[in-house]
């Protein structure tokens, strides 16, 4: 067995779905004896007695190892009722084993079909409870057997065995704990399986992270084919970690790389580690703030060559042909491109397109998505003819590894990076002290979605979605026609049915919202998105990335009332519910592979609340009872609505929102690049100033709101005039930090000393 006592805890559990269970017939006392002998087989037996109560337990429970149906379920002669079973079985596990009560007779008139989905036969009448349960067993067995990924099932073989170690880690499977009260209590709280899967490099066994040898490296080609890639690799340290291997083996000192300015901290820091030139690439920005792809025309040879020619960091004589490009794929939002319109335009002017898929690698899974992810189609079929094409994926974000897990994907075409010059620079970053379980759990977000286990998990997730969405925007609706306000979801606002009629999104139908990309994609000039005239089917909206918007922007900017996204997230967190983003007026729920519909509907009573709280100007001290307590002088005597109206109409006065748009739509001027700033810094060249003396200064390190994590300036680039766009929304997020404590925004690269806003600057 795979597991020994943890297999034990995982027991062998049987669906058994036959409508005689229960009645007084030779069949029925047949099926309670086989039930029976099961059970003395130390099988757990579930039993169902409809296709209905059948399907739902396999939908409810994935623990079942196998499943015993009735192909004459219900009396039916078109066999209908014990399709819609398999079918269910089927859509999530395909090795699970099934077999057929049947027959002789009718076993030959099974359509192929249902013959190649099934394992084996049950003669009920024939052979005896003892020897169908031991046949069941073993298929049980096998399955079990075959059910882990290669890195997890050689972690859990090897954690059974309770050797005696004498290497590291130094707790020895836990051992060390027990010899203290607090160890004790680490211990019974995560339990003994973590302490004796926690293991040292020098474990031959597992083979090595470092030169993917052994069960790891399985692992990592089992990682391979199921994400379509012809390498892939495990990383530790998160996402940040694999796009810094990625840019140290593709770029160095001098040598131009083409970066999506929507671009995550961690391609600051690569920068900067390898002493690329970055060329930005500009992506739009909407009404609320909300980046938008970068749109085709600038990602043309002609305007590609454009940026180079005006970066002041390219300078004569040095090679301006770029090496490497960038593109954050999808948004921290939502957005995702058509991946083969940005490799048929990008490509054109590099040969390795890295895309950061960190928010988005169950794409893959989903026909939704098709064309959209960088890994898309046959990886037979990328030739070396066409660009080398890297992805990252935090698999703990969104599919259902442990926080750190990263993987990276590589498909390589032209000017490759063969793989030990590659594993060079993943050395550099990786420990020879790898933590197992998040190596394990990399292999098991693979196995979830290998099979048509991948589509049934990312398709529940975007039905989720759909469901909360379309309930939104019909309250919305309902709302307004009585003259109310309600939150509402950012998306289109109304959708094409099969003959061509527009409805409103509410009103669409759910099946289709679920698989028809045409639903999501941006149409040119839609007030909706508010990114232009955006090529027809270049960028898409993914439903699982939910943007629920309060009351407060329009079009052409501020209306004349608006409630602050910022107040609904505290409130929303007065009752256990953590968003994932909060801007101005848009709050970011994610719709992962955990989210039920009571996780949603729990959302939804409580925006209702916040909206009847909101309207009865429920005073702070019950709204919000954590806030008036620790600010009883500025928030004394003050309703919901009495906060978000101050807040609203200081927002207003001081721009945020207009400011946030301008400061994110203009690139900085590079005074040096990332590592000459850097090499500043550690020489102690900078001195702290705050933003009323920053005009026309340096900065020293990156200067980046969160969330999303985007840079407004990188290392390097000047501030800009004291009136411009980049200190003017900072001086403005200074004043609103000053008047709304409890409110304050989270700047990385900027220091708050008493309210004021402090920044490390190159001395002159």
């Amino acid at each position: 067995m795979i597991l020994a006592h943890s297999a034990d805890k995982l027991g062998m559990r049987v669906l058994l779905v036959h409508d005689q269970c229960e009645t007084e017939s030779v069949a029925g006392r047949l099926i309670r004896k086989l039930k029976t002998q099961l059970e003395q087989d130390d099988m757990e037996v579930l039993s169902a007695g409809s296709s209905f109560d059948a399907a739902m337990l396999v939908v409810a429970d994935p623990l079942i190892q196998a499943v015993l149906l009735d192909w004459d379920l219900e009396d039916a002669g078109s066999h209908g009722p014990a399709a819609v079973v398999l079918d269910a079985v089927r859509r999530r596990n395909a090795e699970v084993p099934v077999f057929l009560f049947t027959d002789r007779e009718n076993a030959a008139q099974i359509p192929l079909d249902v013959l190649r989905r099934t394992n084996d036969f049950i003669w009920l009448f024939e052979d005896t409870a003892a020897f169908i349960a031991g046949r069941v067993r073993a298929a049980v067995h096998s399955y079990r057997e075959n059910l882990l990924p290669p890195m997890f099932g050689a972690l859990a073989r090897f954690a059974r065995v309770h050797e005696y170690s004498w290497h590291t880690p130094g707790h020895t499977g836990g051992t060390a704990f027990l010899k203290s009260p607090v160890g004790r209590a680490f211990f019974d709280y995560f339990g003994e399986n973590l302490f004796r899967s926690d293991l040292s490099i020098s474990v031959g066994e597992l083979g090595s992270l470092l030169d993917h040898s052994g069960p790891i490296g399985e692992g990592e080609k089992y990682t391979a084919r199921v994400f379509g890639a012809h390498r892939s690799y495990h990383v530790t340290n998160g996402s940040s970690t694999s796009n810094r291997v990625i840019m140290m083996a593709s770029v160095t000192r001098g040598q131009v790389a083409l970066c999506d300015r929507n671009a995550h901290k961690s391609i600051e820091h690569a920068i900067t580690m390898s002493g690329a030139v970055p060329t930005y690439m500009m992506p739009t920005r909407n009404q609320y703030g909300i980046i938008g792809p970068i749109l085709p025309e600038n990602l043309t040879p002609q305007a590609i060559r454009a940026s180079i020619r005006a970066n002041p960091l390219v300078k004569d004589g040095m090679d301006a042909a770029p090496v490497h490009a960038i593109v954050t794929n999808s948004t921290y939002d939502g957005l995702c491109y058509n991946v083969r319109r940005v490799e048929e335009l990008l490509g054109q002017s590099v040969d390795r397109l890295h895309f950061d898929e960190a928010w988005y690698g169950y794409a893959r899974f989903n026909p939704l998505y098709e064309d959209r992810y960088a890994m898309h189609g046959d990886p037979s079929e990328h030739t070396d003819d066409k660009p080398s094409v890297f992805a990252t994926q935090s698999t703990h974000k969104l599919l259902a590894a442990l926080s750190q897990a990263s993987m990276i994907h590589v498909r390589d075409g032209r000017n490759p990076i063969e793989h030990n010059r590659f594993n060079e620079a993943f050395m550099m970053h990786a420990s020879t002290s790898p933590q197992y379980a998040i190596i394990a759990s990399n292999d098991v977000s693979a196995a979830m979605m290998d099979g048509p286990g991948g589509e049934t998990l990312t398709g529940e997730s975007i039905r989720e979605a759909v469901a909360f969405r379309r309930l939104i925007a019909r309250l919305n609706a309902d709302y307004a026609e009585q003259g109310e306000w309600f939150v509402n979801v950012w998306q289109p606002d109304v959708v094409a049915d099969e003959s061509g009629r527009k409805v409103p999104f509410w009103q669409a139908d759910p099946a289709r919202l679920a698989v028809d990309p045409a639903c999501w994609t941006l149409k040119p000039g839609e007030s909706w998105h508010g990114f232009g005239k955006v090529e027809e089917g270049y960028c898409m909206l993914d439903p699982i990335k939910v943007s629920v918007t309060t009351p407060g922007v329009g079009a052409d900017g501020l209306r004349e009332w608006g409630i602050p996204a910022s107040v609904l997230t505290s409130y929303l967190d007065r009752f256990g519910i953590v968003v994932e983003k909060t801007t101005d007026f848009t709050i970011l729920f994610l719709f992962s592979l955990g989210i039920t519909k009571g996780k949603w509907g729990t959302l939804v009573d409580t925006l209702l609340r916040f909206k009847k709280d909101y309207d009865a100007n429920t005073p702070l001290a019950e709204s919000l009872p954590a806030l008036a307590s620790a600010y009883p002088r500025r928030y004394r005597g003050m309703g919901l609505k009495d906060l978000c109206t101050d807040m609203f109409h200081t927002m207003k006065n001081l721009q945020t929102t207009r400011l946030l748009s301008a400061a994110f739509s203009i690139l900085p001027r590079p005074d040096m690049s990332p590592a000459e700033a850097y090499e500043n810094l550690v020489r102690g060249r900078i001195e702290r100033l705050g933003l009323d003396v920053m005009a026309g200064r340096t900065v020293a390190t990156g200067v980046v709101p969160y969330p999303p994590g985007i840079p407004l300036l990188m290392p390097g680039e000047n501030a800009g005039p004291a009136d411009g766009p980049l200190l003017g929304y900072l001086k403005a997020l200074e004043a609103f930090d000053a008047k709304f404590p409890g409110f304050t925004h989270d700047t990385h690269g900027v220091e708050n000393e008493d309210g004021r806003y402090v920044v490390a600057c190159l001395t002159r």
